[in-house]
């Protein structure tokens, strides 16, 4: 997948990219929603690859029963519409008109249609945003299931959509791709004790060059990405010198848990424990926007341990 660089205003808003999505991976690329669209408009031009977004028109007179059977039949899916509708779980609304089923359950159905896309790449654009949470856990499900034949890239404005599915997940910007490490492991090196010599009453940050001291209970969350450690806060990021190790040893005792590798959460701010798939775990905070972080499946007893649930 090479994209060219695209221009906005005389600037750069997009380097030549080039990304390889392989079987079995689900790749989630994170940007603004400029330049979300303006990467949907170059891969669209790119016949091997099928799009997929919520604005998708849709035959609203059909039952959703008629509208699977129509699209096996076009693009000759040997499945049993029976079978289909049971998986997708729609069985009591199979013989509804999909005009009078509610708003977040049609775009449900019309994402289905990547089900029977026959293009060996498709792109998903915020293909969680408008669902609720039952139809997003079929929906990963239904996704993991096509990795293992297709690639798959999903596009989004927020970390939460990204999350729920992607193996890997980059951040696009001006200077390009970045990486996110959000692998769960198991061998994640645990922080060494000492005691304090101090209790720690202010965390200190940079951001346009200047310093900003946050007392803790102020900190939403912190993640490292590249390298680069980051505070948030009411829905800005910081900069900071310490390390993950060190802002967790000095936060513990503030209500701070070790959620995942490359994060730090103030369980203050949890609202939500949230199960995608077996494997798969997020934390959702109670904050002005909301936001979503990864919960390692390592740290997930530890967690429910400490909040005696």
């Amino acid at each position: 997948m090479i994209i060219k660089e695209v221009f906005y205003k005389g600037k750069t808003l997009i380097p030549e990219l080039k990304l390889k999505p392989e079987i079995h991976e689900i790749i989630g690329i994170q940007t603004d929603v400029l330049r979300k669209q303006s990467l949907l408009a170059e891969l669209k031009m790119q016949d091997y690859i099928y799009i997929s977004n919520a604005n998708t028109g849709e035959y609203e007179r059909h039952t959703v029963k008629e509208l699977l059977k129509f699209l096996a039949t076009i693009t000759g899916s040997l499945h049993k519409i029976d079978f289909l509708i049971e998986k997708f779980g729609l069985t009591d609304i199979q013989h509804t008109r999909i005009k009078h089923i509610p708003y977040s359950k049609q775009i449900f159905i019309k994402q289905l249609r990547v089900y029977f896309a026959q293009q060996p790449t498709i792109v998903l654009e915020e293909p969680y945003f408008y669902l609720d949470e039952s139809d997003r856990k079929i929906f990963s499900r239904i996704l993991d299931e096509l990795s293992s034949t297709k690639r798959l890239v999903i596009l989004a404005s927020n970390l939460e959509d990204a999350l729920i599915s992607c193996h890997k997940i980059y951040r696009l910007d001006e200077q390009g791709l970045k990486q996110l490490d959000i692998a769960d492991s198991e061998d994640q090196e645990e922080a060494i004790e000492e005691p304090q010599p101090f209790k720690l009453e202010k965390i200190s940050t940079r951001k346009n060059e200047k310093t900003i001291l946050f007392d803790p209970p102020e900190i939403d969350y912190i993640e490292s990405v590249e390298g680069t450690i980051l505070v948030h806060v009411g829905g800005e990021n910081y900069s900071c010198a310490l390390t993950l190790t060190e802002l967790e040893k000095r936060l513990k005792s503030y209500g701070f848990f070790r959620c995942h590798r490359s994060y730090i959460v103030n369980l203050q701010k949890v609202r939500e424990i949230i199960t995608w798939t077996k494997n798969s775990y997020s934390l959702r905070l109670n904050i002005g926007k909301d936001s979503v972080v990864p919960l390692s499946r390592a740290k997930l007893q530890d967690l429910r341990d400490l909040l005696n649930i």
